[in-house]
């Protein structure tokens, strides 16, 4: 039977901008800081794997040839799924004995190698990358960067903690895409993101109420030095832009919505909070949207869930790559 209480972390952090092995480094400490600290699982910001391209929202769209520079240069840090980089990350998870989602970028190796994904990666305590999520619908100048992720990476997850699923940045706001995790009976929803405002956090309030579980916001936080440390052409493009970037705010909440951890502002640190099962499964006694709450005889939502060779599709290369030993 599973242990009914457990901790987790959402580990709110700057990655090494666009400094892939940098940032690796990086996130294999912090990987082994946040089980020191007795967590279960550990939650990194959306795409920390080499940084969020912050420059999208400052370059005008017309500046074509230093789109296509700043792209070479992302594609270049990005991950390839499999690789030796998730190799690291697979073998830092195991050592540190504990479950860990991340966000990266992702290099498409598997179709030509040109294109990024927005993508979620799902690792367990031995080590093995179990699963993977990309973020269907990049957000307005997002799609300059990253291509549309595949629905079939939409799933809740059966792991030895709870059932666990995450939803990237505004996908979150998706409500056909939410349903359909708590209609897989989600537990523990995991919302990495570059979002920090009022609204987002209580958005994830809203959601752990909405679907009675347990929702970890995890943002990172970013410095304008920190991008023009590496990206010095992009200053006249940041004269206006504050000390801060992105001050991360990263929050976890209980299926009653009340925060537990947070919100974290201005600075790294880890966020911890107990998840208790028992509290959850009591909180569905007056709401569960997904069964007693729901009207099936007046409402329907269709899901096209992958079917098992979909599913052996997706996880396949990762279940190829050599985990080290060492």
């Amino acid at each position: 039977m599973k242990q009914t209480t457990f901790t987790i972390a959402a580990i709110q952090a700057s990655p090494v901008f666009m400094d892939l092995e940098a940032t690796i480094n990086k996130v294999c400490d912090l990987i082994h800081e946040a089980a020191e600290k007795g967590a279960s699982l550990a939650l990194f910001p959306e795409v920390f794997v080499p940084g969020y391209p912050d420059w999208i929202w400052h370059v005008s769209a017309g500046e074509i040839a230093l789109h296509q520079d700043l792209y070479a240069r992302l594609l270049e840090q990005a991950v390839e799924v499999g690789g030796p980089q998730t190799e690291r990350l697979c073998a830092a998870a195991r050592e540190a004995g504990i479950y860990v989602v991340i966000g990266v970028n992702e290099k498409n190796s598997y179709a030509g190698g040109g294109s990024i994904y927005n993508t979620l990666l799902f690792i367990d305590p031995d080590g093995h990358l179990y699963g993977k999520h990309q973020k269907l619908i990049p957000t307005a100048p997002e799609r300059t960067v990253w291509g549309y992720g595949d629905a079939r990476t939409v799933k809740v997850y059966e792991t030895d903690l709870c059932r666990v699923g995450a939803l990237v940045c505004w996908e979150n706001y998706m409500p056909l895409v939410r349903y359909a995790l708590y209609e897989e009976g989600i537990e523990l929803y995991l919302a990495p993101t570059y979002d920090e405002g009022s609204t987002w956090a209580a958005s994830m309030r809203h959601i752990a109420k909405e679907g009675r579980c347990y929702v970890a916001g995890c943002c990172m936080v970013l410095k304008k030095e920190d991008v023009l440390k590496k990206l010095p052409e992009l200053k006249p493009y940041y004269v206006d832009t504050d000390e801060w970037v992105n001050k991360g705010n990263s929050l976890i909440a209980d299926p009653d919505s009340n925060i537990l951890a947070g919100p974290l502002n201005a600075k790294e640190g880890i966020l911890l909070a107990e998840v208790d099962l028992h509290r959850l499964r009591a909180s569905k006694w007056n709401l569960d949207v997904a069964g007693h709450y729901a009207r099936p005889d007046a409402f329907e939502l269709v899901v096209h869930r992958p079917s098992i060779k979909d599913q052996e599709e997706l996880t396949e290369p990762m279940k190829d790559a050599d985990i080290p030993t060492n």
